[in-house]
């Protein structure tokens, strides 16, 4: 057999077989009947696909019947870019690109078999979420359309429901149980959203995979076709399709076979978007016969980091098992801490960034990793007090979130009366003031010359001051004399909390951002010093939606959710709140299959280090959801022996190893 391959190799101009690993080599050369490659973190995913796609022209293959999909176009292009330079430039003329993209060619070539006509207009999500707020307008009597899902949610459970071939009652019952009662009506919106889409020849982003697997199922002739024209079929990122995007590959190959699919089911964390873990691991049932080939061969960390991640992923309830290895020798093993609250955490992070930076690591090769967005704000706050510059990936703008910003207005007033824009804010969220009579009220509280509590005794209408009896009961409540910073949020909060379930379709995640603002407010001995520091240094100064890689441009250090991180590295990685109740969450620990993902995100986590890995925890946090002291360490670290894990503590408190 070997002969046979070195024979082979002598054909062909690029030396496979001394450029890969063994198994690298026998996915690149697998070229008749279905393959599935199992690529752990670092094993050179991109590499085999490259020279894939190299092999296969080499071979004689036509660039046209080869097709390559991604999830973004400019995956797609990196790697024939590659296999060009490896080959030469037929390689370009790969059919590559995203399954969206791909839909999109297919449908205009046949769009009266679809029903469209001559053809179709796709609309953008802002046109989508515009169409849906018209019909929205339609049925609903205005006393209603305020306490029901707004477009963008909407168009959120629609586009859900599609993408993991749901009911809209699943969807509901599932993410959205608050809008249980709206069920039949949302229903409706639906079905008629779907007509109008029909009568002017629209297809939104979702309907592209749609109409195409109707096309592959309702044409038996255009699907032998179209599967016919593709002798090889490769997929990148396989753990992250959808159930639509799974039914249309097997649709896709139904003629030829020769798929070969890649991807790595530890790194499956997207059900948020709809991915469904389940399609890599039924792979061999869709395609019998299929040979599954396993790179293990890692290229990015050190061993004792690879020695954690190891454990870590073989708690994996369903997995394929793998066992990651690199030929570099020493290292250092990766470090738990334990910090005496959430401030001595941020510090420890600050104290070891320094004398990384003394021994010549720059930012931009440490990252801090977290699972939501919130978890990195007292971070940010001590980051920027220390002069430490940093960039934000992932999450959302903290101090300019509309929620943050009305529980902070709130306390605005209790410092400084005369302050009208806070005043106006605050005003505005109650039921049945505007903005003229916001300003009147304004007005007659300064005239009391009494601070805040001129609200209580301000003269206003009859009707206003009993619109304004819930915020007149909040103010009577606080005495900002002798109440701490703590306490005084605690009851903003409070009273805000039904305004929030009125105004956002996400209140209880927004809730959680309101919970870990109160977290940071009981640092301070001073609202006004609270205040400024949400001015001057606030959370999240730098923020961006994603990171492309992270080589060259500003030597910044990042901050990143670990979502966001995906397919990234740096030399050290710090993983904060890795805190049984946060990382895994309190919601997701009785949810076996969320708690799955959840592991799968600590491994994503661990992965990216190349050299020095840390995870940190504040020791005894009060969560607000549960009534519960949270204490232990993540349930994915803690009986990981010391000889894998060393174990520390940081604070008011001495090692406890």
């Amino acid at each position: 057999m070997k002969e046979m391959i070195n024979s082979a190799v002598r054909k062909f101009s690029i030396p496979y077989e001394k450029d890969l690993n063994s198994s690298q080599f026998e996915a690149v050369i697998h070229t008749k009947g279905p393959l599935l490659v199992i690529a752990g973190a670092g094993s050179g995913k991109t590499r085999t696909l490259t020279y894939r796609v190299a092999r296969l022209v080499e071979e004689g293959i036509s660039p046209g019947s080869i097709l390559l999909l991604t999830f973004t176009r400019k995956a797609a292009q990196e790697m024939l870019r590659r296999a060009a330079g490896l080959l030469d430039n037929r390689c370009e003329n790969i059919s590559g690109g995203t399954f969206h993209s791909f839909a999109n060619n297919i449908l205009r070539k046949y769009s009266r078999q679809i029903g469209l006509g001559s053809g179709f207009n796709i609309i953008d999500r802002y046109d989508s979420e515009a169409l849906i707020g018209l019909i929205r307008k339609e049925m609903l009597s205005t006393s209603r359309q305020s306490s029901f899902p707004r477009n963008h949610t909407l168009s959120t459970i629609f586009s859900k429901a599609l993408n993991k071939v749901l009911t809209i009652e699943d969807v509901i019952c599932n993410d959205y149980p608050h809008f249980a009662d709206d069920l039949d009506t949302i229903i409706a919106i639906n079905k008629a959203y779907k007509v109008r889409k029909t009568e002017h020849y629209y297809l939104d982003y979702d309907d592209l995979l749609v109409c195409f697997k109707a096309l592959m199922e309702e044409h038996p002739d255009l699907r032998h076709r179209i599967s016919s024209s593709y002798e090889h079929i490769m997929v990148d990122e396989y753990q992250d399709t959808n159930q639509m995007q799974a039914d249309i590959l097997t649709l896709l190959a139904s003629a030829n076979k020769n798929i070969m699919v890649v991807g790595d089911d530890s790194q499956s964390i997207y059900a948020f978007r709809g991915a469904n873990f389940i399609n890599i691991m039924r792979f061999p049932e869709l395609f019998p016969g299929a040979r599954t080939i396993t790179l293990e061969e890692n290229y990015r960390s050190d061993q004792p980091i690879l020695d954690l991640t190891n454990i870590i992923i073989e708690r994996a309830s369903e997995k394929y098992s793998k066992t990651l290895f690199t030929r570099r020798k020493g290292g250092v093993k990766p470090l738990l801490v334990c910090t005496s609250g959430e401030n001595s955490q941020s510090k420890f992070i600050i104290e070891k960034i320094r004398e990384l930076n003394q021994y010549g690591i720059p930012l931009n090769e440490i990252a801090v990793l977290f699972r939501a967005g919130y978890h990195s704000f007292d971070l940010e706050i001590e980051l920027t007090r220390s002069d430490i510059p940093f960039k934000k990936v992932g999450g959302f703008k903290f101090v300019e979130s509309a929620h943050i910003k009305d529980v902070l207005a709130h306390l605005k007033v209790l410092v400084n009366s005369k302050d009208r824009l806070s005043w106006q804010r605050i005003l505005l969220l109650v039921d049945r003031i505007g903005r003229q009579t916001a300003n009147k009220i304004f007005d007659a509280i300064s005239s009391e010359k009494s601070g805040y509590t001129g609200l209580l005794t301000a003269k206003i209408k009859k009707q206003t001051s009993e619109n304004l009896s819930g915020l007149k009961d909040l103010f009577g409540k606080i005495d900002s004399g002798v109440m701490s910073v703590y306490e005084m949020g605690d009851k903003v909060v409070d009273y805000y909390l039904p305004l929030l379930r009125e105004q956002f379709d996400d209140h209880p995640k927004r809730a959680k951002d309101l919970e870990h603002l109160l977290s940071i407010m009981e640092r301070y001995d001073s609202l006004k010093e609270f205040l400024t520091d949400m001015t001057l240094e606030p959370p999240n100064t730098s923020i961006d939606d994603s990171l492309s890689d992270n080589s060259g441009g500003d030597d910044l250090l990042v901050l990143s959710t670990i979502h966001s991180a995906k397919g990234l590295e740096w030399h050290t990685v710090f993983i904060i709140w890795a805190l049984d109740g946060r990382f895994p969450s309190s919601h997701s620990i009785n949810n076996p299959e969320e708690l799955e993902e959840e592991l799968r995100l600590m491994y994503v986590a661990a992965t990216r280090a190349r050299k020095s890995l840390y995870f940190t925890y504040p020791k005894e946090v009060y969560d607000r959801s549960t009534g519960m002291v949270l204490k232990r360490p993540s349930r994915f670290l803690d009986s990981i022996n010391s000889g894998i894990l060393g174990k520390h503590s940081f604070g008011s408190f001495n090692y406890f190893y």
